[in-house]
């Protein structure tokens, strides 16, 4: 079987693996407001059905590229996505809570959604990422966030179930916050799908920041661009010129996924005339808040200390091979710094000062955010040793 075909193979798993998570949601839907058990039993095959297509994704890719696939956005973001499944099916094997992949598996959809609209294209791996520890170091620490995400999925349970969202307060406002900046996420999904779909790339030249020449293909309508950026015919384009210490063509897609998110969560709140937060809280009806703190606590818990070893340790042993030295205040090993010392606050504050329910659900969805903040945005446009997507 030629490598094209293996890849191909690797990819329509992928995408019958997202055809059925999207499918179970709808029984762990009807889950949580059955008392039965039928509903429950269907969503969890179909989840552990997905998650062998995902896997097995992942090793045909693995055996088609001759390298673990976790080099760039794409493959990254894509595992990153499959751990969080797992994740939750150890969750559920360790709670049996099946509200928790209703939560769950829509955040590992679109964190896949998110990275499928990244060069999927299988390239040589530069120098850097000629290693093992590579390997080792990114997949631990996916698995780790994946671990740690399961928190932010229960602590949003929590919120809905203990908070009363029809009433308005900082504290309502904060949680409709977080479900407008999943709907972004979405928007972003769809935007760059349909720019892929239906327009051509327009190539861009412009400095760097070294002040050599380079070229940027931008697959969304150019409205960022660096300071002096021209087309190939040398014509002036874009509406806001940057200075070009910030990846314009990445700012410049996180612009349009503000701007189309924000139109799509209008559209939802004007139809529904509701908060999205109000039209999902029926889903928590039955939910046990003290079992949905636990679970976040837990989770983090186990990912913790994994993240310590793949963000921090493992990291430093590559980037002695890499770089030649263990550690370089990279914006990215910064941010990596940064999610430790957040978490390990998050446990002193539940151990010693008794932070527990609405407290834990909060740092658990700030904790979320600063490893989505590290994963996505410091990675797409703060410049670094890590801008290898």
């Amino acid at each position: 079987m030629s490598t094209e075909q293996i890849l191909s193979l690797s990819s329509n798993a992928l995408f019958l693996a997202f055809i059925l998570l999207l499918i179970a949601i709808l029984p762990f839907g009807l889950a949580v407001k059955s008392k039965g058990k039928m509903f429950k039993r269907l969503g969890l095959v179909l989840t552990y059905i997905a998650f062998a297509l995902q896997l097995s994704y992942f090793i045909l890719r693995w055996n088609a590229v001759e390298h673990a696939p976790v080099s760039n956005m794409y493959e990254f973001m894509t595992f990153f996505g499959i751990m969080l499944t797992g994740s939750f099916l150890i969750i559920h094997y360790l709670y049996k809570q099946s509200v928790v992949g209703l939560f769950t598996i829509p955040v590992s959809l679109i964190i896949i959604g998110y990275g499928s609209v990244f060069a999927k294209e299988v390239t040589p791996l530069v120098p850097s990422l000629q290693s093992h520890w590579l390997t080792i170091h990114v997949m631990t620490v996916a698995f780790s966030s994946a671990i740690l995400s399961i928190s932010f999925a229960t602590g949003i349970i929590y919120l809905l179930r203990t908070l009363d969202v029809t009433k308005k307060s900082i504290s309502t406002y904060a949680l409709e916050f977080v479900m407008y900046c999943l709907v972004v996420v979405i928007g972003f999904i769809g935007v760059s799908t349909v720019f892929n779909l239906t327009t051509d790339e327009v190539n861009i030249h412009f400095e760097n920041a070294q002040g050599d020449g380079e070229k940027a293909i931008y697959t969304m309508m150019p409205l960022i661009v660096s300071k002096g950026a021209t087309t190939e015919s040398g014509e002036s384009i874009g509406m806001f010129k940057i200075t070009n210490t910030v990846d314009a063509k990445k700012l410049n897609s996180i612009v349009w996924a503000f701007i189309v998110g924000t139109i799509l969560y209008s559209i939802i709140r004007l139809v529904s005339r509701k908060p999205i937060s109000v039209l999902i809280k029926p889903l928590t009806n039955r939910v046990q808040p003290n079992l949905m703190d636990e679970i976040s606590y837990r989770a983090v818990v186990i990912g913790f200390p994994l993240f310590a070893l793949g963000g921090l340790l493992f990291a430093m042993i590559w980037a002695q091979i890499a770089w030649s030295r263990y550690w370089g205040w990279d914006p990215k090993e910064v941010w990596a710094l940064i999610t430790f010392l957040y978490y390990a606050a998050f446990l002193h504050f539940r151990l010693s000062k008794g932070w527990e329910g609405e407290k834990t659900a909060w740092l658990a969805i700030i904790g979320f955010g600063i490893i989505v903040f590290n994963q996505v945005f410091v990675n797409l446009v703060i410049a670094g040793l890590h801008s290898y997507a």
